[in-house]
């Protein structure tokens, strides 16, 4: 794990699940917490699929006003940081129909770095991560107001071309989503989708035209995706007899082979065992290196272990406190957040 001081960031059709993966890819105790961050610093109603939303997403929350949103007024989210933001999001709401998921949040994320949203369900976390690629788009009703900006270009202007932005704001989802292809044409996929191999993406990635790209790139992918040396002997086989931990890496080997900027991962440990979770800690650190990482998490040990900077979401949709992650779980400045993060409620 890095030992880099998490106030530093470091030097990243209208239907859900499988099309929005192909969209994607063409485009515990506060005192273990605490430890961990030691350690490493020194429908319309709501979103499709039930209650649970898509992909564990939360449902819409309707505000509800009373004295804990007064507490929220002077949340501190005003967290500052060295260089630049890749992503600034200014007075974003999120609505699905008349319900409101997300209520004027505003936060800017550093560039290669690790961004961990944190809070209990229905707060808005994975509403708040889809919103940064517009995946929100693709949800019936539901409509944004604010500003998201990637590198202080509104995602949400005119003229914004959504192929484009789905390759610069990849994301990974919660289960694993590989295409029933084989591994290696699971990597091609998106470079072909962007035109072709030999003249169009894949040369501008390699600096190469030659029969060998497709090859090389399917090589580079996996093996930054810490993959290659598990399936170098077996790219033709399908990719759905892969391990759980396995298919998750494949499909962040698939995000990365289009080149992205930033990468978004809704929850996307949750699913597999320790072990497999491990790999996916050590490689999101790795990534932050070079790309922006957006995780959202419901392992509140895990965001102290892998993040530099977390922002907690609470009850009605809003931003209660940004900070860097040590800060967040050794001196919260709400007291909600001292009362979430020692897991008092959520």
């Amino acid at each position: 794990m890095s030992d880099t001081p998490q106030s530093e960031p470091r030097r990243s059709d209208d239907r859900s699940g499988a099309d929005d993966a192909t969209a994607a890819a063409a485009a515990g105790s506060t005192d273990a917490a605490a430890a961990a961050v030691s350690s490493k610093t020194g429908g319309i109603a709501g979103p499709p699929g039930g209650p649970g939303g898509v992909d564990g997403d939360e449902p819409a929350v309707a505000r509800t006003v009373g004295e804990s949103d007064e507490q929220l007024q002077d949340a501190w989210t005003d967290y500052e940081f060295d260089g630049d933001a890749k992503v600034s999001v200014s007075d974003l709401d999120t609505y699905y129909g008349e319900e409101r998921a997300l209520e004027s949040v505003s936060l800017d994320i550093p560039a290669e770095s690790v961004t961990a949203l944190i809070g209990p369900s229905g707060c808005g976390k994975s509403t708040f991560l889809r919103c940064l690629n517009r995946m929100n788009d693709r949800i019936r009703g539901a409509r944004v107001e604010g500003r998201v900006a990637l590198d202080d270009r509104d995602v949400y202007g005119d003229g914004v071309n959504l192929v484009e932005l789905r390759r610069q704001v990849g994301m990974v989802f919660q289960e694993p989503n590989p295409f029933p292809k084989s591994i290696r044409d699971n990597i091609s996929y998106g470079p072909r989708k962007h035109g072709d191999l030999e003249t169009g993406l894949l040369a501008r990635l390699l600096g190469r035209d030659d029969r060998d790209a497709e090859r090389d790139l399917v090589e580079r992918a996996l093996r930054r995706a810490a993959l290659w040396d598990e399936v170098s002997d077996r790219l033709g086989d399908n990719a759905l007899g892969l391990s759980g931990g396995q298919q998750q890496r494949l499909c962040i080997a698939r995000c990365l082979a289009v080149d992205p900027d930033v990468i978004l991962m809704d929850e996307p440990a949750s699913a597999l065992d320790p072990v497999a979770t491990a790999k996916i800690e050590d490689l999101i650190e790795e990534l932050a290196e070079e790309y922006t990482v957006v995780v959202v998490t419901h392992n509140m040990q895990q965001a102290a272990r892998i993040s530099d900077q977390t922002a907690v979401f609470l009850t009605g949709g809003r931003l209660a406190e940004y900070d860097a992650t040590d800060a967040i779980f050794q001196n919260p400045q709400s007291q909600r957040v001292e009362d979430y993060v020692a897991g008092k409620f959520g």
